[in-house]
């Protein structure tokens, strides 16, 4: 297998995630909505062909439900959310990895066929981005390590998209957009994506 999948994860821990949803409908509702997205990402994560990474912001959890055959259990490091992805890319790609990709755990609307069509887009481009409404993306993926792809970036905010796009054409790099999706950060978000509390 060449090609590994990054996700990253929080812990689901009440009042600690989905914090912006939390403040309109609550910290029980806003974690059974986190639990709901992990659950979600598991399920369109297992048919993948390819080597998963369960990436958590704090210590690994030892039993949980990425306690599974083919997923591999690390902990992220470094100083803001470049830093940690880049850090991930790199630890995989110095494995010997010729294709890694990341996600998160936030959109619900993401189908394993998305996925598997971001692999094989990475045959033929440097980079494949699946863009989010709200201006980020919801996977990033590579064909070997670009470390610039991780600087310089406002993130967190409607710019990610934009300026990764824009790293990628400095660079004169091949890249791919993979379909539009919503992720689930704001209440809106909820209807969005067909989620019913």
């Amino acid at each position: 297998m060449k090609t590994a999948l990054i996700v990253f994860v929080r812990h689901p821990e009440l009042g600690k995630v989905k914090t912006r949803l939390a403040n309109v409908i609550g910290d029980e509702q806003a974690l059974a909505v986190y639990n709901l997205l992990l659950s979600h990402t598991r399920q369109i994560t297992i048919p993948l062909n390819c080597r998963k990474f369960i990436y958590y912001t704090d210590q690994v959890i030892e039993h949980d439900i990425w306690t599974f055959p083919g997923y591999t259990k690390r902990q992220q490091f470094g100083a803001d959310l470049g830093a940690r992805m880049s850090n991930a890319f790199k630890e995989l790609f110095d494995q010997g990895f010729k294709r890694v990709m990341i996600i998160g755990s936030d959109c619900y609307q993401l189908q394993t066929h998305v996925l598997e069509q971001a692999i094989d887009e990475l045959n033929d481009n440097d980079v494949v981005v699946g863009p989010t409404f709200d201006g980020g993306y919801y996977l990033l993926g590579c064909n070997h390590y670009i470390p610039e792809l991780f600087t310089d970036k406002e993130w967190s905010t409607d710019q990610v998209a934009t300026q990764t796009i824009s790293t990628i054409s400095q660079l004169k790099l091949n890249h791919s957009l993979l379909e539009k999706l919503h992720d689930v950060d704001e209440a809106a978000d909820l209807d969005l994506n067909g989620i019913s509390l």
